[in-house]
């Protein structure tokens, strides 16, 4: 499972010193202040410049760009004239291309694993995850600028051409490197139609039912056709979204509510327009992001095994360059003219809050499934069937859960309550996953599916009611990038989760197999469990010593992996209590407009 301020000013200016930044702000006039809203990337409120470094510093843009950014007026004016039957056909295309990539997502985590294994490269499962969770970090503030720079619409086309792109490399792929380049594009189209159907709710919805419709549209074949078939089954679902959206926009535009609305390349041509949206989308910030996050937690995943490779060049050399490019990193946010975090507005607890959230909930919860799917088919002796279900259960119940939860949060208008309660109800099914590790008895069994139903009854309680918390408090400019914020916070527990379940996989399994199969005087047996785990439980049926030992290797993992999974659920409870919880209304927000960067909204 799975946000907003724009930077409106648009034309680069010269480049400024540090003298000439003081001058300029002794000389600018009261009346100018406004203009501080638009470059929100300096803590104190000012605006901020790019100094000495030939940056384009828009406060000082001889060109001006209308209030709100292409991408939010468009969505404005096409919602103004959106009628009930407009506003079904919408919900209904969000539901079905929601179905489609939930669906998928499902499959798809239950196929990794066999595609991985297939490679012989099991145990690389991990780093397929933190590749793909890192793209998708640095993909979701991208694609929410992208909304904004060029509109809803398009941004849905291009994610139907990176979904079904990286899809076909994977489908066609002989190796785990090619599969991992296709599930990184594949990622990064199911990164951007994420974020926009949860962005399009937030832009049609009221703060009061805005949790009922996120989860309202939530709700024996190879590897190679279960991804495949997507190729397909992705792109038809889509169209009914677009359609609806097209005939919309074109009603808008008829009416003549977009003539003054006009994108970068629009105001300021091609050549210019491209320059503006290099930095627009802070493509040196997402290269910075995305090399600190893929060369530090990558070498982790990859170190461990038989032999440990932590003296290799392959594994140093990543991680001592990942640790460099962090102080870059944030010397380079403090002075971007549109930085991907918005530092601005995290002294708001009720920012910071849901962004702790979003990270602890995704770096708990794969401790225990990043490589839930073995342990059910190894230690459990579950068939894939019965495995691909038990793995579905956590998505399937929190559906439900927070569907239903919708509608209870509507008629209370109150959110925190239930996000506090979500919170420990995870922490407590922790504690059933240590218990319930594995074993093939029937109690176990039912064990882990209650823990699984549990963990899901929480899921369905506070991950989206966080978001949609968090969406009351910003004004709709700032709505995208901040929603697209929190989904990349998500990300990035994700990235940390699989890197640390990867490393207790990679460093603690080895050995233990090793341990408890050298009695057998087989070292293959080990090395075949640990690299293609689904040929050794067909080898080693239950009842048989060798597989005994297997599964009691897989426990002690599993053990490990909960125990550092509840002891990462106790800060969930911690931010959640940091929560605000203020009254929700009919109101696209609780946000009031103000001349400055700061968001008003009712302090609970």
């Amino acid at each position: 499972m799975s946000s907003q301020a724009d930077d409106k000013a648009v034309g680069p200016s010269p480049p400024m010193g540090a003298t000439d930044v003081k001058q300029e702000q002794q000389q600018q006039p009261q009346q100018h202040q406004p203009q501080q809203e638009h470059q929100p990337n300096d803590s104190n409120g000012k605006t901020p410049h790019a100094v000495g470094f030939g940056l384009p510093v828009s406060a000082t843009s001889s060109v001006t760009e209308p209030e709100k950014s292409f991408g939010v007026a468009r969505i404005e004016a096409i919602t103004s004239v959106m009628t009930r039957f407009d506003r079904f056909f919408i919900f209904l295309g969000i539901f079905l291309v929601s179905y489609a990539y939930g669906l998928d997502g499902t499959l798809r985590y239950a196929y990794q694993p066999t595609a991985t294994a297939s490679f012989s490269s099991h145990s690389l499962l991990s780093t397929v995850n933190v590749l793909r969770s890192v793209i998708a970090a640095a993909a979701q503030p991208t694609s929410a600028k992208i909304a904004d720079v060029f509109g809803r619409v398009e941004l849905l086309c291009v994610s139907i051409f990176f979904y079904v792109l990286g899809t076909v490399v994977e489908t066609v792929s002989h190796d785990v490197d090619t599969f991992s380049a296709g599930a990184i594009i594949y990622q990064v189209g199911y990164t951007m139609i994420m974020l926009l159907v949860q962005v399009i709710i937030a832009d049609i919805t009221s703060t009061r039912a805005r949790l009922l419709f996120s989860y309202a549209v939530l709700t024996h074949s190879t590897w190679r056709w279960g991804i495949g078939m997507w190729c397909i089954i992705y792109p038809a679902c889509a169209v009914p979204l677009i359609l609806p959206l097209y005939i919309v926009g074109r009603r808008a535009a008829r009416r003549g509510l977009l003539l003054h609305h006009k994108t970068p390349f629009q105001t300021l041509g091609w050549r210019k327009g491209w320059v503006d949206l290099f930095w627009r989308l802070d493509v040196i910030g997402i290269i910075l992001l995305i090399a600190m996050f893929a060369l530090i937690l990558v070498p982790l995943t990859i170190a461990g095994g038989f032999e440990a490779q932590w003296s290799r060049a392959h594994v140093i050399a990543p991680l001592v360059v990942g640790i460099c490019v962090i102080p870059f990193f944030f010397w380079w946010q403090t002075r971007s003219p549109h930085a991907l975090v918005p530092y601005w507005q995290m002294k708001d607890r009720g920012i910071w809050g849901a962004l702790g959230i979003a990270f602890f909930l995704n770096f708990a919860w794969y401790m225990q499934g990043n490589y839930l799917y073995t342990v059910l088919i190894v230690a459990f002796d579950m068939s894939i069937m019965t495995a691909t279900r038990v793995t579905s259960l956590y998505s399937f119940t929190s559906v439900i859960v927070g569907f239903l939860l919708g509608f209870v949060v509507y008629r209370v208008r109150r959110l925190k309550i239930f996000i506090v309660i979500g919170t420990c109800l995870f922490l407590v099914a922790f504690g059933l996953l240590i218990h319930y590790r594995g074993g093939v008895s029937g109690s176990a069994r039912a064990g882990v599916i209650g823990a699984e139903v549990l963990l899901g009854i929480a899921g369905g309680m506070f991950p989206y009611p966080a978001q949609a918390s968090l969406q009351t408090s910003l004004r709709h400019e700032h709505l995208a990038v901040m929603t697209a914020l929190y989904l990349a916070t998500y990300n990035v527990g994700s990235a940390f989760g699989n890197t640390i379940s990867g490393v207790f996989w990679s460093q603690v399994l080895p050995g233990t197999l090793a341990d408890k199969l050298a009695q057998f005087n087989n070292d293959t047996i080990a090395t075949m469990t640990y690299a293609d785990p689904f040929t050794a439980v067909a080898e080693y049926p239950v009842g048989t010593p060798e597989r005994a030992q297997i599964i009691a290797a897989y426990q002690h993992v599993q053990r490990l992996l909960c125990i550092t999974g509840i002891c990462l659920a106790v800060p969930l409870v911690a931010f959640s209590l940091c929560m605000r919880n203020p009254k929700l209304n009919e109101k696209q927000t609780l946000a009031v407009d103000q001349p400055s960067d700061s968001e008003s909204v009712q302090r609970v």
